[in-house]
């Protein structure tokens, strides 16, 4: 499986995995293609895309934002999937797809599947599927060489932890504070401890997200232990800037400043 080798990879060479995300078609669908670009020349190791959803119950005020901005345009999957088959092919990192259930339901859980497979999409992380209701989703996906990232909130206790890291693939989401996405002043000490937990339980890797926005946040969560730094709302408020071009340049910079801190070998190698 592609995200499960890269992160094999990336461990091989002590690098914690720089995962950006941002919601497409805002602010429309030209630009998240020049943004997916971007992102993979400037240090992402993988990207996460969402799908633009009408309730977004997870997500904080700025990606509500992007998804409402992106819905008023009438973004629909099918267009979400058109320009990710045109893009995928020249990316280096794998797509993985952020989107809510009801859209994988309208369509049809194996149509679904099948879909976004033939675009080039390699993972899938869908919030709201609880875990008790996700094994019929993730034994379909394995069929298509799609790999299900299932998410572990900080209240969760251990015996959940555990069924969770059993059932998901790629890597386990470590969501960092309780509550929406969105950009925080600092990161709860309370993930540090996770982290060690979590290593005892299971020796797949582990991303952490939610409220992350800034270099020197990104530093202390992989300093902590973490595989991956997961990054959402500080690249969508980025790139929702009036002029295009400096929304572009303002991922592109914000991108290489998070793969500096979270790779210090990269930074040695390149000096």
């Amino acid at each position: 499986m592609i995200i499960s080798n890269r992160f094999q990879a990336l461990r091989n060479r002590n690098q914690c995995a720089l995962i950006p995300f941002i919601t497409a078609s805002d602010p429309d669908i030209a630009t998240t293609a020049k943004a997916l670009q971007l992102l993979d020349s400037n240090g992402a190791d993988f990207i996460e895309l969402g799908v633009p959803y009408s309730d977004p119950l997870a997500d904080g005020p700025v990606i509500q934002a992007a998804a409402t901005r992106a819905l008023l345009q009438g973004t629909k999957l099918e267009d979400v999937l058109k320009m990710l088959a045109e893009v995928t092919p020249n990316l280096q990192a794998p797509i993985i797809l952020f989107t809510y259930y009801n859209p994988i339901l309208n369509l049809g859980t194996e149509t679904f599947l099948q879909e976004i497979a033939k675009v080039g999409v390699k993972g899938l992380v869908v919030p709201d599927l609880p875990l008790e209701e996700s094994s019929p989703l993730i034994e379909a996906a394995t069929k298509f060489g799609i790999e299900v990232i299932l998410l572990v909130a900080p209240t969760s206790s251990k015996d959940r932890i555990e069924a969770i890291a059993h059932s998901s693939q790629g890597f386990i989401y470590l969501v960092s504070l309780t509550g929406v996405t969105g950009m925080r002043s600092q990161i709860q000490e309370r993930v540090k401890d996770l982290i060690i937990e979590m290593r005892d339980i299971t020796d797949k890797p582990i991303g952490v997200g939610f409220g992350i926005s800034s270099p020197e946040q990104a530093k202390q969560v992989r300093e902590w232990g973490a595989d991956a730094v997961i990054v959402g709302s500080a690249f969508v408020q980025r790139l929702a800037a009036e002029n295009v071009e400096d929304g572009l340049q303002a991922v592109k910079q914000l991108c290489q400043e998070l793969k500096e801190a979270v790779s210090p070998s990269l930074q040695t190698a390149s000096r």
